[in-house]
């Protein structure tokens, strides 16, 4: 097993148009999940939701919301993630699992990250984004695991670094 990719970096830095990059064209079926924000804004908040990774339509309702940033401080749902989450994350051998994005709303969600953590642990290849920056034991043990090679993708080097990526695939 040839070991599973990280795509690391700031806010709005690229990771989620490089993993698009890296899918076009490929045939695999591809698990996970993808992290978005809500189409519409409350007052002062933004709510976000995780979408099967495969799936072409985005659905926002209680059991996919994983939670709400209002400029202070994100506040994660934990539900959200141990139950909608983890059903995302069933893949089959011979495909790809896709994890966009990992951070810190999903810290207080055991289950969750137990299933992350085991995943990284298998032979499935994963391509996952993560937060930088941000010193969080889940993350660290994502960002460290021995079955990982991290990228951190800055404005500068992300066009090479999708040549790089695309030969690991």
């Amino acid at each position: 097993m040839g070991k599973h990719i990280i795509i690391a970096g700031k806010r709005h830095v690229g990771k989620t148009t490089l993993v698009n990059h890296l899918l076009e064209g490929r045939e695999e079926p591809v698990y996970g999940f993808r992290t978005a924000a809500g189409k519409s804004m409350r007052k002062g908040y933004r709510s976000f939701f995780i979408h099967p990774a495969g799936a072409d339509e985005r659905i926002e309702s209680e059991e996919n919301h994983i939670g709400d940033g209002n400029g202070v401080g994100p506040v994660g749902y934990p539900d959200a993630f141990n139950n909608y989450g983890i059903r995302c994350l069933q893949a089959e051998p011979g495909g790809i699992i896709v994890m966009d994005e990992l951070g810190f709303m999903e810290k207080d969600a055991e289950k969750f990250c137990a299933k992350v953590l085991d995943l990284f642990d298998g032979d499935i290849q994963i391509i996952a984004t993560a937060k930088a920056g941000h010193d969080i034991d889940f993350l660290n043990k994502i960002l460290n695991h021995p079955n990982a090679e991290v990228y951190y993708i800055t404005p500068e080097n992300r066009d090479e670094l999708y040549e790089v990526l695309k030969s690991r695939l």
